[in-house]
């Protein structure tokens, strides 16, 4: 690893800069000793202005990476032990997360480790499709089993014979039709809709929620039969604030990726940019980062690779206070970071020395969201025909969507 300067940090020809196989790097730490400190130090080089150079070169490999999974921390390593523990069985696993943490990466992990990788991995968003057709999705129809039934269909359970059946957000999937699933899950067989003929199938099933099942199960609003039969071997995959140390090389890789796709090149990340997006809790997880630094590849054509202010204004890190152990969400963090600058500035909205010049927003842009968050100068509140203190809900929709 050569420095420039001491401001960048050159990664071209060094292989210990780039991601490598977190699966096989595990193995090796095994051998030589215990992991190290969740990627601290890289982290910490880039919050101290550390620049990255030299993302993109063409004569160096492409990132090996385990099933697109990247990280090094010791977080991604605990769920890659367990991957690699339950992969040769045929076990159920349950993995569970918050949206956008790659469950479906991890599922996929434990297929291609598994003995049945030379067979079909079938996958099926439980939330994507409508109540009424979920049962032909995975169980299959007989032609005329109902209206619009003009052909015989294979069910995901028959197709995924001797692979893997990856149901996703299985928590979506309702009541009535939860007891099929449990006797697949059994007895290993079921039947078309349509059809008194009984299958059989040799499926292995992996299913992911980011629902708190359990709590469901209290709720009566899913089967404690069909909890305890999936539970068998639970997989927690962490969100990324719990992986801090991963995003510097989370960035590198989707930059790489995006700008390879467009044709960009980008010799460096700005310090700045890679210390905010260090500090931001990423509620929407891997995918929010994902989109953020596609839309930041974009818009950046020069060689320094920035997010946009606006972008870093809205993921500024706002100090906790009073919620010791709690993180706070993308709109409490917002609203949080205007005010602040609202009461610094005397609630002076435009101008050179307002509001919006320090946010980076136009006038018309700051005093939008201060309506959509509630925010109204004190004094004011029966103008805005607002109850004083009171702040108006609103959901802000993850880049993650």
């Amino acid at each position: 690893m050569n420095s420039n300067n001491g401001t960048s940090i050159s990664v071209r020809g060094d292989k210990s800069c780039f991601m490598s196989n977190p699966l096989l790097e595990y193995l090796e730490d095994e051998r030589r000793g215990p992991a190290g400190e969740d990627g601290l130090t890289e982290t910490a080089q880039m919050k101290d202005g550390l620049a990255l150079e030299c993302l993109f070169d063409t004569k160096v490999r492409q990132e090996a990476s385990f099933d697109g999974i990247i990280g090094r921390s010791r977080a991604l390593r605990s769920v890659l032990r367990e991957i690699r523990m339950v992969a040769p069985t045929d076990s159920t696993v349950l993995i569970y997360g918050e949206t956008g943490t790659g469950k479906e990466l991890i599922a996929h992990a434990i297929h291609e480790l598994s003995p049945r990788r030379s067979n079909a991995f079938v996958k099926l968003n439980c939330a994507a499709i409508p109540t009424g057709l979920l049962e032909s999705e995975l169980f299959g129809h007989e032609r005329g089993a109902f209206t619009g039934a003009i052909g015989q269909r294979l069910g995901r359970f028959e197709v995924a014979n001797h692979g893997t059946a990856f149901l996703d957000e299985i928590g979506e999937i309702p009541l009535e039709l939860q007891p099929k699933l449990l006797r697949v899950l059994q007895e290993r067989e079921f039947e078309r809709l349509g059809s008194m003929r009984t299958l059989r199938t040799d499926a292995r099933l992996i299913a992911a929620t980011n629902s708190n099942l359990a709590a469901m199960v209290e709720e009566q609003r899913f089967r404690s039969d069909l909890f305890y039969r999936l539970n068998v071997f639970p997989v927690r995959v962490p969100p990324l604030r719990e992986r801090r140390g991963d995003i510097p090389l989370l960035v590198r890789h989707f930059a790489r990726q995006f700008a390879t796709r467009m044709k960009r090149h980008h010799e460096s990340i700005s310090p700045e940019t890679m210390r905010a997006l260090c500090e931001y809790d990423w509620p929407g997880n891997i995918r929010e980062l994902q989109n953020l630094i596609e839309r930041a590849v974009i818009l950046c054509p020069g060689p320094v690779l920035r997010v946009p202010a606006r972008d870093l204004h809205h993921r500024a890190t706002v100090p906790h206070s009073g919620h010791s152990g709690q993180h706070q969400t993308l709109e409490e963090a917002e609203r949080a970071h205007i005010l602040r600058n609202l009461k610094e500035v005397g609630w002076v909205v435009g101008g050179l020395n307002g509001a919006a010049a320090r946010l980076g927003l136009n006038r018309s842009t700051l005093q939008f969201r201060m309506k959509k968050l509630g925010i109204v100068r004190p004094g004011r509140e029966d103008d805005a025909g607002l109850p004083s203190q009171s702040r108006v809900p609103i959901e802000l929709q993850s880049l993650a969507s």
